[in-house]
């Protein structure tokens, strides 16, 4: 498919199918970290970039002829879709790993006091994450879903609160960029979540834990960063012109 160095991560996570498989599995940073060109990023990684380049036509390829899981065509359905697969898993996630972080701190803090500097920078990164949702599902999702509403009927819509929709936008991303290094904190300390010799079962699945809700973050910041903020802030410029016909 001639994937070239020179298309940043983000714009290949968005273009190539199954591309974000493939940089979760490289290590590299689609999301937050996605404005690097893939050459840049391949050599700060050190990774060479053919490599990676044949993984993602493989994916790609591999993909062809299957249905994408993720809505495309609508805002409205791929918000819903955030909501109703990322918020949902991310809430869930976060009251077990409260509970697996106090288990294991309890049972092997003393031997390894990463875990307790893990619980506290998950309990930070939970907090946050707790009213990110509620904003964007409350304020910032409900405007993106009128405003599309009202393009698709051309009509007016009432102005926003918070004045221009790329406020909110700004604001979401920057709990993004948070998020990514409160992440990339927990995965320092955890060595990669690697568990050590004297790991229990509870102990693994901590860290199994850890890895999967930083993979589906990943691809939830992906999916807003990279295709649900832009296509919001073009839909904002085009609204008033169509209003005015």
């Amino acid at each position: 498919m001639g994937i070239k160095d020179t298309k940043t991560v983000r714009e290949l996570a968005v273009e190539v199918p199954n591309a974000t498989r493939v940089f979760e599995k490289f290590g590299l940073d689609y999301c937050c970290g996605g404005k690097k060109p893939l050459g840049e990023a391949c050599h700060a990684a050190g990774l060479q970039v053919d490599d990676v380049i044949r993984a993602l036509e493989a994916g790609s390829q591999a993909e062809a002829g299957r249905n994408n899981e993720v809505p495309a065509d609508s805002l409205v359905g791929l918000m819903d879709h955030i909501v109703k697969t990322h918020h949902k898993f991310t809430r869930e996630e976060i009251a077990r790993l409260k509970a697996l972080l106090d288990k294991v701190c309890n049972a092997h803090g003393k031997n390894h006091p990463e875990l307790l500097s893990i619980r506290e920078t998950f309990a930070r990164l939970a907090q946050e994450l707790t009213l990110h949702l509620m904003k964007e599902e409350n304020i910032l999702f409900p405007y993106i879903a009128r405003m599309e509403q009202a393009q698709l009927k051309n009509q007016p819509i009432p102005p926003p609160p918070f004045g221009t929709v790329q406020n909110p936008v700004r604001m979401m991303m920057q709990e993004h960029d948070g998020a990514g290094e409160a992440l990339r904190q927990i995965r320092e300390a955890s060595r990669g979540f690697s568990v050590p010799g004297d790991a229990c079962i509870s102990y693994r699945t901590l860290y199994e834990a850890l890895a999967g809700l930083e993979a589906d973050l990943h691809q939830h910041i992906h999916l807003e960063n990279n295709i649900v903020f832009p296509r919001a802030v073009e839909m904002e410029e085009k609204v008033p012109a169509v209003a005015a016909r």
